[in-house]
């Protein structure tokens, strides 16, 4: 049976080249960091470069990335470090924003005295910056936490509006931007943010491993503590295989960007000109918005009883998409993405989260719309 992987927005195939650099590095370069004699000593040059290697990518500087697990411990340390270390007595955030950020919001809001504040969420997706822009206005010591592409819906945030916006008025401003580092280009030397968190398994790199970009002078403290490993600030031996592999897949990311970006647009292109033919009257959730190229999120005009058995039986087709973020999957509840953004009855409609990467083919897209036809 031919299969076909159209969910890389919640994890992404490891590139060959990226398994034979970690694979190297387990072999040969086993030292921990932290160790003074050669083989410690070789183990720590692999993880400079590798740092020095992701800042460059991005337009920041080496000694403002910390390396993570993940984005979920990043945009934890992050947030919670702003309230309690920095000083920040608000959160400004939405409703649609990863569970990592909205369920250490809510826990924030029980343990300290702070204020959360929840701007409004258009039909299309778009959190609305004209109230960000008044609700920053009063000076509040804040936190605005607003991701960069929605995981769900690929509605783009222009960071660099926000983030000239929080300069103006004195906020903290944290992105989490896991759907797009390795996907489009950043300039962190020009874009006004003090935080970004990002995951190697969304770039074509090893799961278990991430990093933090930290505006320098921002004192955020440890939130684990232990060594004098990553200035202190995240205690724990390195992984130096996966921590090279992210590397290098981020640097294989940006290196093939422009023509990758190209191949996936078209395929978008492709599944949007087949989905017209076969299933006019679908809706793309967040239309009108701008929206991410390698990922669409689709409301298909099948009945509602259609909606709970879908992802069954596209899987039993060898199809791979999602109905929202796999941090949900099992879970029956409708994407809090889609809840903000229908009705009470569009929510309940059968909407699918199509997610694509240069591996894909338009035998994919072909595969999926005749499973889609048999529904």
């Amino acid at each position: 049976m031919k299969k076909a992987y159209l969910d890389n927005a919640s994890t992404t195939a490891i590139r060959p080249e990226v398994i034979e650099e970690m694979t190297a590095v387990m072999s040969q370069n086993f030292g921990n960091s932290s160790s003074t004699h050669s083989y410690g000593r070789g183990a720590k040059v692999l993880l400079e470069t590798a740092r020095k290697t992701i800042a460059s990518l991005i337009g920041a500087e080496a000694r403002e990335i910390i390396f993570t697990s993940g984005g979920t411990e990043a945009d934890n340390w992050v947030i919670r470090s702003a309230v309690k270390d920095l000083g920040v007595k608000r959160i400004i955030t939405s409703k649609i924003e990863h569970h990592a950020v909205l369920n250490t919001v809510k826990v924030l809001e029980t343990e300290f005295d702070i204020n959360v504040e929840y701007i409004a969420v258009a039909q299309n997706g778009e959190v609305d910056l004209n109230q960000l822009e008044t609700l920053l206005a009063d000076k509040t010591p804040t936190l605005v936490s607003l991701m960069h592409v929605n995981n769900e819906t690929g509605v783009v945030l222009d960071i660099d509006r926000v983030g000239k916006m929080c300069k103006e008025y004195g906020a903290l401003f944290h992105s989490d931007t896991v759907q797009s580092i390795g996907k489009t280009e950043f300039d962190l030397n020009n874009t006004p943010i003090d935080f970004i968190v990002a995951s190697a398994h969304k770039f074509h790199g090893p799961k278990g491993v991430g990093f933090t970009f930290v505006r320098k002078n921002t004192p955020l403290h440890a939130m684990i503590y232990g060594g004098e490993q990553e200035k202190g600030m995240r205690a724990g031996t390195e992984a130096i295989h996966q921590i090279v592999g992210m590397a290098k897949a981020l640097e294989l990311s940006y290196k093939h960007l422009n023509e990758e970006r190209e191949q996936i647009t078209a395929l978008k292109q492709y599944l949007l000109e087949r989905l017209d033919v076969k299933f006019p009257g679908y809706i793309v959730n967040g239309d009108g918005a701008e929206l991410f190229y390698n990922l669409v999120n689709v409301m298909l005009p099948l009945s509602d009883e259609k909606t709970g058995m879908i992802l069954f039986h596209l899987d039993m087709k060898g199809i791979a998409v999602s109905r929202g973020s796999a941090c949900q999957s099992g879970s029956v509840k409708p994407s809090h993405v889609l809840k903000e953004m229908l009705t009470d009855e569009d929510v309940k409609k059968p909407s699918l989260r199509i997610s694509l990467s240069h591996y894909n083919t338009k035998e994919d897209i072909d595969l999926l719309i005749d499973a889609l036809k048999t529904v």
